[in-house]
């Protein structure tokens, strides 16, 4: 299990070679365990989902167990107390494959908004959609929004949290796309509160990278955002300006700490 603590110490980046050996240890595990895992998750149909969902998540907890081992990569939670007792929406900033992962350790029973392409996905795909995702094809503008707040609005009237990137890919740390309604949407058509998300995993774990850096991936969760009385469009500037800024914020300490170290 990867502790979550918070960076007190420094350590000079190893050499180049050695940031490799560890990124493919890590590939190589992580494709194992999905390889593995993969099977298994379809053996396990028969049974109610939140069962499923606590066996096929132990994937996502020997990734981040396997790349604190590897890459000596490991991260820290703030904001916990944030969390309503009750489920609800989370919108996440996207910045590397890392928050896959991690989100499923850090908040309840989820459900993802993904591309309906993921499902085709050898192994990968048929173990997440064990899962019972909200899968739409995004080409189908209007219909895709519609097909969204109905599922949406079912796994959310089951007791399960909804996971939106609302920059719909992966970014760069920096850089930022317009954020997509369809968060907003669902929680001004179901009542249920957005919880904003942000962290600095990219600039540990590249969106497009291969190697990944050791450090702490620091994770903050913001206070909830109420959507009674409210638009979708105010909705979703509130959790966009909440986000990015946030995001900055994270970035610039962790800058400000390699100036002093160094």
């Amino acid at each position: 299990m990867v502790r979550e603590t918070h960076p007190t110490t420094h350590i000079d980046p190893p050499p180049l070679t050695m940031l490799i050996l560890r990124s493919l240890l890590f590939s190589l595990g992580m494709a194992l365990s999905t390889l593995v895992f993969a099977p298994l998750s379809l053996l396990t149909f028969p049974l109610p989902l939140r069962q499923r969902y606590a066996f096929i998540t132990q994937w996502s907890r020997f990734n981040l167990w396997w790349l604190a081992v590897t890459c000596k990569l490991r991260y820290t939670v703030e904001g916990r107390e944030n969390i309503p007792a009750t489920n609800g929406i989370i919108l996440c900033k996207h910045q590397s494959a890392w928050e896959t992962l991690a989100l499923q350790r850090i908040f309840p029973p989820q459900v993802w908004l993904l591309k309906r392409e993921l499902l085709w996905v050898p192994f990968f795909g048929w173990g997440l959609a064990m899962l019972n995702p909200i899968a739409i094809n995004r080409k189908a503008g209007k219909k895709a929004l519609r097909q969204l707040r109905e599922q949406g609005a079912q796994r959310l009237a089951d007791g399960l949290w909804v996971v939106i990137f609302p920059e719909g890919t992966r970014v760069a740390p920096g850089d930022k796309r317009p954020y997509a309604p369809g968060g907003a949407v669902l929680s001004h058509h179901t009542g249920y509160p957005i919880v904003p998300v942000a962290h600095n995993a990219g600039e540990f774990w590249p969106r497009r990278g291969f190697i990944k850096r050791p450090g702490t991936i620091r994770l903050v969760i913001g206070p909830a955002i109420a959507s009674t009385g409210r638009s979708a469009s105010q909705i979703n500037a509130e959790a966009e300006a909440w986000i990015e800024n946030k995001a900055h914020e994270i970035s610039a300490a962790g800058r400000l700490l390699d100036i002093q170290i160094y």
